[in-house]
């Protein structure tokens, strides 16, 4: 049976118009509602039109959230650097104070009480006084602790996926943008089966209106650091979240337009082999499967096992879907060419050409027989000015605590001369004013690549390396500058984040404190390093004259036994004892504690929650994740 001439040239203009209708096609819709003897169809024309201005307000809702967090951000960043100044003038002046006191101590046993009230700081850094023995704190307070409590703690993972999930804050913010999708999704469009080309035309709108932020969200270089404080590392959640929600509009779409076919064009006498054939559909169904197979290749049962095939996966078939959805529909060509561009910029401008430097490393494999520690003594350099901060500077500018590379080792085949791999740089950052550094980093050898390298290490000393970087946040040094108190727990070669952050942490109070008012600030023996390790043969990652100098310099280090001998350690029972024993062993108004964790995915809940549990009783702690894995 073949299609009707009316009703072909109908749904041809009906087709047409959704392929090359934009905010502004009113003379458009004109002709083609005077042109179609079926008024049915002026609905889906409106509808459509409608789809094309109304998506335009996304972009707006984008830059909206984003005012938000920079506001939040920055406003969170000034408090935090008030604090700072205020705790180090507070321990000054205690310190300036311990000579009256001792002075006067004759007056003190002889009985002059001390008053019930104490000045100490609060977490803007003005002055407050505690709570005498027996009050009980405000309402509002305790719902601020609870609030705080919640938002910290991390579920389990759910059951059967084994899938882990983030901080209840982090899932909270995700169900915010995902109800922002469906809002656009949903909001004036007809559910209905004569409309269904209105909702399978949105869906395809916010589909492409979601590829910068797609692309954006993965990019190693973004402005959104410089703005919000997020690195692409804290982003990626965001990122595969994103993911997810368009690979589901892409579905929508697909199944949308295969119902079109069915209730509109099919009774027309149009075969489903010929709607598939046409040269758009073609083009559609090409982006749908790219898209898809990078979510399913992005995995983490995927990635995990076939790390190589991953990375290799998600360049082409990026390219390819970009691509494919750039002929499929002329009002998408805005937003491809603006993901493209993003693309294209991170990885040739920056991590090919302004960050990625060439060095010679020495090999030495650990007395696990598993692991490679990889030194090198990369060449210092004044750092850039403003210009500089913005373009990216690479390593030989130096780096900062708990910053990692993407190393990359040509020697070992030719596939791994175009692959790069991160690893977090375990040595204490440079010094202003040093013309040199060692950079090391701790690589535990698993398949693939760590593989590869295990073995080349073994018959080899030394290799030619390329390191694109460094990256990375510096959230968690920023949080324990800020607190009184720091413990930092580190799981198996989460030591390579730990270690230099705990030298970063303990300098910079002394030379902040030396700046600002010329005495020591907090003393280091209010840091505490534990790290939890697998094997006793795990130690020999580290120097053990680097632990003893940190024992010196005033800091705690906790090793407990290896867990393959004695089991994992009570970590949320130290956290608790240590809590109890410390300044903020009193709840409500006590100093603020700082807890980093950098360990598997199970180390990192209990830490996670065991501040969570503290902090609904009332004790002030704040916690950080520097989860390591990709």
């Amino acid at each position: 049976m073949e299609p009707s001439d009316d009703g072909s040239e109908g749904l041809r203009a009906l087709l047409a118009f959704s392929l090359k209708a934009s905010s502004s096609s009113g003379r458009q819709e004109a002709a083609i509602t005077t042109n179609s003897n079926n008024p049915d169809r002026r609905p889906i024309l409106e509808g459509i039109l409608f789809s094309r201005k109304f998506i335009l307000s996304y972009q707006l809702a984008l830059l909206f959230l984003l005012a938000v967090f920079t506001i939040r951000h920055w406003t969170n960043w000034f408090r935090a650097r008030n604090r700072r100044r205020a705790i180090i003038r507070a321990n000054a002046a205690s310190k300036t104070n311990e000579g009256s006191v001792v002075s006067s101590s004759s007056s003190t046993i002889q009985g002059t009480a001390p008053s019930s009230r104490t000045s100490v700081l609060h977490e803007d850094g003005e002055q407050m006084s505690l709570l005498a023995p027996g009050r009980t704190p405000s309402t509002r307070w305790q719902l601020g602790y609870r609030i705080r409590a919640f938002l910290a703690y991390q579920p389990r993972p759910i059951p059967l996926a084994n899938k882990t999930l983030p901080s209840n804050e982090t899932t909270l913010v995700v169900l915010v943008f995902a109800g922002l999708q469906a809002f656009y999704v949903f909001y004036r469009t007809p559910l209905s089966i004569p409309m269904l080309f209105v909702f399978a035309d949105r869906t395809s709108l916010l589909f492409v209106a979601n590829l910068p932020l797609l692309y954006l969200f993965a990019a190693k270089n973004q402005p959104i650091k410089y703005l919000t404080g997020y690195s692409y590392e804290s982003l990626n959640i965001f990122h595969r979240r994103l993911g997810e929600v368009m690979c589901l509009l892409a579905l929508l779409h697909s199944v949308g337009m295969v119902g079109v076919w069915y209730t509109i064009l099919r009774p027309t006498g149009l075969s489903l082999a010929r709607f598939l054939l046409s040269k758009i559909i073609l083009l559609g169904l090409g982006a749908f499967v790219a898209y898809e197979l990078i979510y399913f290749t992005s995995l983490g049962s995927f990635r995990q096992k076939w790390y190589e095939l991953f990375l290799a996966l998600h360049v082409v078939l990026q390219v390819v879907a970009l691509v494919l959805v750039w002929f499929h529909h002329h009002n998408s060509q805005p937003y491809v060419g603006a993901a493209l561009a993003i693309f294209l910029v991170d990885r040739l401008v920056y991590r090919m050409a302004l960050k990625v430097r060439s060095v010679r490393a020495l090999l030495e494999v650990t007395e696990d027989g598993a692991t490679v520690l990889l030194r090198t003594t990369v060449s210092l350099t004044q750092k850039g000015g403003v210009f500089s901060y913005f373009t990216g500077q690479g390593i030989n500018k130096g780096w900062r605590a708990t910053d990692h590379v993407f190393l990359t080792v040509p020697a070992l085949s030719r596939k791994h001369t175009i692959q790069a791999h991160p690893f977090t740089i375990a040595s204490e950052p440079p010094q202003d004013g040093c013309s040199e550094a060692q950079l090391k980093l701790i690589i535990r050898a698993q398949d693939g690549f760590s593989g590869d390298l295990l073995r080349y290490a073994k018959g080899h000393s030394c290799v030619n390396i390329r390191l694109d970087g460094p990256y990375g946040s510096q959230n968690a040094f920023q949080l324990l500058q800020q607190c009184e108190s720091s413990v930092i727990v580190a799981g198996g070669s989460g030591i390579a984040v730990a270690l230099p952050l705990v030298w970063a942490v303990h300098g910079s109070h002394s030379s902040l404190s030396d700046m600002e008012t010329g005495a020591k600030g907090r003393p280091s023996s209010n840091i505490v390093l534990i790290w939890v390790i697998r094997h006793q043969s795990h130690t020999s990652w580290v120097d053990p004259l680097e632990l003893k100098s940190l024992q010196d310099a005033g800091v705690e280090v906790i090793l407990p036994p290896p867990t393959e001998k004695h089991g994992h350690p009570d970590i949320p029972g130290m956290i608790e004892s240590w809590t109890c024993g410390s300044d903020v062993a009193s709840p409500y108004g006590k100093s603020r504690a700082g807890m980093v964790c950098s360990g598997p995915d199970s180390m990192n809940r209990e830490v996670r929650n065991a501040c969570s549990s503290l902090l609904a009783r009332g004790h002030n702690i704040d916690v950080e994740v520097e989860k390591f894995g990709w």
